[in-house]
């Protein structure tokens, strides 16, 4: 080859690496430039105010008020006729007592030759549907006979009775246990923790009481920091003061009291991640707000504690989920509840939650790189058209257009995504940015 050639195709290959570099700089410059669009903190934190007193004032959708209405109307222990279940909050006496009676009536039916069952409410997918005016998933009033004398349903009878022996015992001495604990009582007879998790859900429903008030409790697995503070069983928490790991949700949210914040706004965080950066970099001081997770999906505790949280301090709640559709699946079980515990529903959702980012659309608008966006699998591209399909995302035209948009790009991404402009472009760029636009659905 000659040195011209030579010279040539060098030159030539300059040239493309420098036709590819732009991109890069010019998605990174952008980025950098919307710091430029950013308003005096003042100017945003007077948004976040009005945004609070807006919300103090209104009345919102699913509180306690609305919510006992609408168990009133739904589903009262009195109103066998009723069309939906609707559990409460009980004591230890109530709860003792229904067992009782549940045991008697038993025995008097093993005592006349008739054997016994269990009258159990029915917890299948069919039964479970998302109602508009509650804007939440409820479960229908269906009951399925679970009898000791059929070979069919004897091992699962004898669970619901030994469960039900087990949490009368764990009432009788005023003590709360986790799920694993009761697991580990009879591991023989449960086979695997997700049998006696079951029938608990199956005992709630069958007391009309919550999971809570059979003092059966999930290990700890949220946590919350920023501009809260409450008495947990008497010990007073200050969570600006939980450095970066941030204070463990407790399970037992009874034992929470004395709820105090000068927050303007609630930050629910999908991811661990994202929650340690936020804390690290007390965001919560800049803009005071209060940041929770529940690391992933999200666990009974969590979501008793967040709903809390909006009903007492009347705070507009704002999620910051991973764009993709576990995101939005994970938000709305915080906002319509899941379907293995529609039962409880009416003490598990927060309505109204806002949806920040990271959305779709977000994507191009920030001139994410190719190189952080990731292509959606079969399985995810699957989970989204199913979530199409949901009542509960067609009462949200932007939801809807969100979820298109992925569907068609066919792309996802993580909050961690926008790192590639820098390790806390999130707390001082993107999330101030979206503040001040009020950028959410």
């Amino acid at each position: 080859m000659s040195e011209k050639k030579r010279r040539g195709g060098a030159g030539a290959a300059a040239s493309g690496s420098a036709s590819k570099k732009p991109r890069v700089s010019t998605a990174a410059s952008y980025a950098e430039s919307l710091r430029s669009k950013l308003r005096p903190d003042a100017s945003i934190l007077a948004t976040l105010r009005s945004l609070a007193s807006a919300c103090s004032i209104s009345k919102p959708a699913g509180s306690s008020s609305s919510s006992s209405s609408a168990s009133k109307a739904l589903a009262t222990e009195d109103d066998p006729a009723a069309s939906y279940i609707v559990v409460a909050d009980q004591d230890s006496a109530s709860v003792t007592s229904r067992i009782n009676r549940l045991v008697l009536a038993a025995a008097r039916s093993i005592l006349s030759g008739r054997g016994f069952s269990f009258a159990v409410p029915s917890r299948a997918a069919s039964n479970q549907v998302y109602l508009p005016d509650l804007d939440r998933i409820v479960l229908v009033r269906r009951e399925s006979a679970r009898p000791f004398a059929n070979v069919a349903t004897a091992r699962k009878a004898t669970i619901t009775a030994r469960v039900l022996s087990l949490v009368h015992a764990v009432l009788r001495r005023g003590i709360h246990v986790t799920k694993r604990d009761l697991f580990y009582t009879d591991v023989k007879l449960f086979g695997d923790q997700a049998q006696s998790d079951a029938v608990l859900d199956d005992v709630s429903c069958m007391l009309g009481c919550t999971r809570s008030s059979l003092h059966v409790v999930a290990s700890e697995k949220g946590v919350v920091v920023g501009r809260l503070t409450f008495a947990d069983d008497g010990d007073r928490i200050d969570c600006t003061r939980m450095g970066v790991g941030g204070k463990a949700i407790p399970p037992n949210i009874d034992r929470v009291s004395g709820i105090e914040s000068d927050a303007l706004f609630i930050l629910l965080v999908e991811k661990d991640a994202a929650f340690m950066r936020l804390a690290e970099d007390r965001f919560y001081n800049r803009f005071p707000c209060i940041i929770l997770t529940a690391k992933g999906q999200p666990d009974v505790a969590t979501r008793l504690f967040l709903r809390r949280l909006k009903v007492e301090l009347k705070l507009p709640v704002l999620a910051l989920v991973d764009s993709d559709p576990y995101g939005l699946k994970i938000l709305s079980v915080y906002m319509c509840g899941s379907k293995n515990m529609s039962y409880d529903s009416a003490n598990l959702t927060t309505p109204d939650i806002k949806w920040l980012g990271v959305r779709p659309s977000d994507l191009d608008k920030y001139r994410v790189p190719e190189q952080c966006r990731l292509p959606m699998t079969d399985h995810d591209i699957k989970v989204g058209k199913e979530l199409l399909e949901e009542d509960f995302v067609k009462q949200n035209e932007g939801w809807v257009k969100e979820l298109e948009t992925m569907l068609r790009t066919r792309q996802k991404a993580e909050i961690q995504a926008l790192s590639s402009f820098g390790f806390q472009y999130l707390t001082e760029v993107y999330l101030p940015l979206k503040l001040q636009q009020q950028d959410w659905i």
